[in-house]
């Protein structure tokens, strides 16, 4: 014959059971893990917040775009000419920006010159990065720039207009069936920097180098 059946006592509110965890703890841990995920996407999206100008020669492929180019063929092909179109965009900047000239014909290995013209339509100090790409893609290597105000960060103070000139060649190893290319420029606010730059020197345009110097003489 059995004895009585054991007395269950009753497990107080939120004591965990025997052998296992109790709900508090239970929630606990659930909310770790979650700020744990939470942590770890916001160390991912700061990792992708890298300068866009470094992203974008990462993913195009094109070489540095903070450096003038190196020409190595110097030779006018005069027999050719290529048309250039220069165009101009803004994200998320309050000012005006746009080329002195909307297009240029131009003979590989021939130096030449454009301006760009911006202001900046606020009552405070702002800078700017421009990021320059090519259509076709494919022209991008033969575009070899000598001074550019896209070398470095444009801080322009409250109503400042500024010109800025973009000197090139075409590389005459170019392909033969490459007649347009369109030089587009677009400028991104480079949050912060403004801080810095208020009351001091404005960032000057890059200047020329040695070898640009000495072929400017003969710009059109």
């Amino acid at each position: 014959m059995s004895g009585p059946d054991p007395v269950l006592e009753p497990v107080p509110a939120g004591a965990a059971p025997s052998g296992g965890m109790g709900v508090p703890q239970l929630a606990n841990r659930r909310m770790m893990t979650r700020l744990g995920l939470i942590v770890l996407g916001m160390f991912g999206f700061g990792y992708a917040l890298v300068p866009l100008y470094y992203k974008i020669c990462e993913v195009t492929g094109l070489r540095n775009l903070l450096q003038p180019d190196v020409v190595t063929n110097t030779q006018v092909d005069l027999a050719r000419t290529v048309r250039i179109e220069f165009d101009s965009n803004l994200r998320n900047l309050p000012w005006t920006f746009k080329p002195v000239g909307p297009v240029a014909d131009v003979h590989p290995g021939q130096l030449h010159q454009m301006v760009y013209e911006v202001s900046n339509n606020t009552n405070r100090a702002m800078t700017g990065q421009a990021i320059p790409s090519y259509a076709p893609r494919s022209a991008a290597p033969y575009f070899k720039k000598l001074e550019c105000f896209c070398f470095e960060k444009q801080t322009l103070q409250a109503g400042e207009v500024r010109q800025m000139p973009v000197v090139f060649v075409l590389d005459p190893a170019m392909p033969d069936d490459m007649k347009t290319i369109t030089l587009s420029y677009t400028f991104f606010e480079v949050e912060g920097a403004d801080a810095k730059s208020s009351g001091n020197a404005v960032d000057q345009p890059a200047p020329v180098p040695p070898r640009a110097e000495s072929l400017t003489k003969g710009i059109d």
